[in-house]
C-alpha cells in the first residue's frame, strides 16, 4: 500500500474511533512489549487519574515509581513551561544553565562528586558499567567484570539484560554480551567466591525492586563495601528506583551507612520527564571527552524540571513523608496480612512496597482494584507492588486500604465457594 493511502487509512480509523477503541487501535500499531491494563489514561492531578469514560483512579503505580511528585505537579508544569518558551535543546557541545544548576544540587546532596545526565535508568547503568570498565582498564590492569545479582533489573538494553540477574529477560536474547557473573542477592560470600583478577566492581540495588522488593540484610551494602574497597572493586548502587526519596531518606545508601563510588539515578529525579543520572566520585571520574556521550542528556528542558522537582523534595522535607506515610501503610498492610491468611509477606520500605501471597493471584488483584478505582502494579505473579507519589497523604493510603480490603474479602469468598462447589 502506497503511504499516502496507508497514511489515509489509520487517518480514518482515528476519526471512527468511539472512546472504548483506543485500545483496539493500539493493537493494531505497536509491538508487543507489554501487557496493559485494560484502561486508557488521559489526565492526572497528584495521586490521582481519569480515563477517556471520565473515571477516577487513585494512582499507587506512579508511573513505575517515576511520578516522585504526582501527575502533572505544579512546580515541575511551571518550569517545562518557562523553559520550552526559552531553550529546549542545545546539546552537549555547548553550556546550558538548567543543567548545571541541577548537576550542583545533586552533587550538594550526596557523597559523589561528579555527574553525567542522560535519559533513563538503563543508559545510567550503562554508563556506570563503561565507566567501571574504564576504571579497571587503567586502574585494575584491564578487568572489565561486573558482579551482579540474582533478581536484580538494572534495564532492558542488551548489555544491562545481562547485567539483570533474571532469566525470564535473558534467555529470549542468549548469547548476551559478556563480562557479567550473576550471584545470589544478599549473600556476601557468593561475591567473594565470583571475584577474580578480571573483576573491576559490583553493581547492586539497595534495595531490588523489578526483581520484587527484596529488602537486604542491614549490613549487607556496609560488608560489600567494605570488601570492595579492601579489593580495590568499585562498588557501583542502582538507585534508579529507590533514589530521591522514595525509600524515606533523599538516597537509599543513607540508611545503609554506606558511600558508593557510582550511583545511578533516573525514575523519580524527573516526576515525570525523562532524565537519567550517573554520578562518581572524583578519583572514579576516568571518563575522557568522546569516550560516553549523549544527544538528548541533560537537555535543558528536562532539566529545569528535574531541578524543580528536585528542589521541591528537598525544601519541603518529602522524604520526611515518605517515611511517616510509608510507616502508616505498612502498619496498614500489616493489618491486613493478619486478616487475610492467603497473605505470606509484607516487605519493603518507605514508599516501595510489595504484598505476597501464596497463590498467583496478583494479575486478578490488578483487575479488581482497578473496577474500584485504584491503580496496583504486579511484580510477580503471586506479589503486588505500590509505588505511590512521595507526596501520598494518611487519607489516600485509608482509601486505598479500604479498596484492598473489598478486593480480598472477594477473592476470599471466591475461593470458599470453590471449595463449597467441589
Amino acid at each position: 500500500m502506497r503511504l499516502p493511502d496507508r497514511l489515509g487509512k489509520l487517518n480514518q480509523e482515528v476519526q471512527q474511533l468511539s472512546q472504548n477503541d483506543w485500545q483496539e487501535l493500539e493493537q493494531k500499531l505497536f509491538l508487543r512489549t507489554v501487557n496493559r491494563v485494560p484502561v486508557t489514561l488521559v489526565r492526572g492531578q497528584g495521586a490521582w487519574a481519569w480515563d477517556d469514560q471520565g473515571r477516577e483512579y487513585l494512582d499507587f503505580v506512579g508511573g513505575w515509581a517515576v511520578n516522585s511528585l504526582g501527575h502533572c505537579p505544579p512546580v515541575v508544569v511551571e518550569a517545562l513551561e518557562k523553559q520550552a518558551k526559552t531553550l529546549i535543546q542545545a546539546s552537549n557541545q555547548f553550556y546550558t544553565i538548567p543543567q548545571i544548576e541541577l548537576a550542583q544540587l545533586l552533587i550538594g546532596h550526596s557523597c559523589l562528586d561528579r555527574v553525567f545526565f542522560c535519559n533513563s535508568g538503563a543508559e545510567a547503568n550503562e554508563g556506570a558499567t563503561k565507566l567501571a570498565r574504564r576504571y579497571g582498564k587503567l586502574r585494575l590492569n584491564g578487568a572489565y567484570e561486573v558482579i551482579t545479582t540474582h533478581s536484580s533489573f538494572h534495564g532492558r538494553t542488551l548489555a544491562m539484560t545481562a547485567a539483570t540477574g533474571q532469566g525470564k529477560f535473558q534467555e529470549p536474547y542468549i548469547p548476551l554480551p559478556d563480562g557479567f557473573v550473576n550471584v545470589e542477592y544478599n549473600n556476601v560470600e557468593a561475591i567473594k567466591r565470583a571475584a577474580s583478577e578480571q573483576t573491576c566492581a559490583v553493581i547492586l540495588e539497595p534495595i531490588q525492586g523489578e526483581g520484587g522488593v527484596n529488602v537486604p540484610d542491614d549490613d549487607y551494602l556496609k560488608k560489600v563495601q567494605s570488601w570492595c574497597r579492601g579489593k580495590g572493586i568499585l562498588f557501583i548502587l542502582d538507585e534508579v528506583q529507590t533514589g530521591i526519596g522514595r525509600t524515606g531518606t533523599l538516597f537509599a545508601y543513607e540508611q545503609y551507612g554506606v558511600e558508593p563510588d557510582i550511583m545511578t539515578l533516573a525514575k523519580g529525579l524527573g516526576s515525570g520527564v525523562p532524565i537519567g543520572a550517573l554520578l562518581a566520585r572524583e578519583n572514579v571520574s576516568l571518563f575522557s571527552p568522546g569516550e560516553h556521550g549523549s544527544t538528548f542528556g541533560g537537555n535543558p528542558l528536562v532539566c529545569a524540571a528535574a531541578h524543580a522537582a528536585l528542589k521541591y523534595i528537598i525544601d519541603n522535607d518529602i522524604p520526611g513523608n515518605v517515611k511517616r506515610v510509608g510507616n502508616y501503610f505498612m502498619t496498614r498492610l500489616e493489618n491486613l496480612k493478619q486478616q487475610f491468611d492467603f497473605i505470606t509477606e509484607l516487605r519493603g520500605r518507605g514508599l516501595l512496597i510489595a504484598l505476597e501471597f501464596n497463590k498467583e493471584i496478583a494479575e486478578k488483584m490488578v483487575l479488581a482494584c482497578l473496577d474500584r478505582g485504584l491503580l496496583v502494579n504486579t511484580v510477580k505473579p503471586n506479589a503486588l507492588r505500590f509505588m505511590p507519589p512521595l507526596i501520598i497523604t494518611e487519607k489516600e493510603v485509608d482509601k486505598a486500604i479500604g479498596i484492598l480490603v473489598d478486593t480480598l474479602e472477594e477473592i476470599r469468598n471466591a475461593k470458599g465457594k470453590s471449595k463449597n462447589a467441589k
